[in-house]
């Protein structure tokens, strides 16, 4: 098998040297790295237990009513005050 020259960034060649072990060689660790690299975001889908999917929809659903109540409070406090203010129109004209 060939071999192939590449080059890096002085800072890139020092992280990758402070990640070697002592007895691996620079190919040693690029491919021990590669293979601790998921390359498929693909490969995690479905990795959820039950529990933790029923937890998740549940947080997500808390969320979505907080966010209404939320959106509902402001938009009844901005009614209330144009109410006030047509009031106090009302009341010098």
């Amino acid at each position: 098998m060939g071999t192939k020259t590449i080059g890096l960034r002085e800072d890139a060649y020092e992280r990758l040297k402070a990640r070697k072990r002592e007895s691996e060689s620079f190919t040693d660790l690029v491919e021990r790295l590669l293979e601790e690299t998921t390359t498929d975001w693909r490969e995690g889908f479905g990795t959820l237990s039950t529990g933790e999917m029923e937890a998740l929809e549940d947080a997500v659903a808390e969320s979505r009513d907080r966010t209404s109540q939320g959106l509902g409070d402001r938009q009844q406090c901005a009614l209330d005050a144009l109410a006030n203010v047509d009031e106090e129109t009302d009341e010098t004209a």
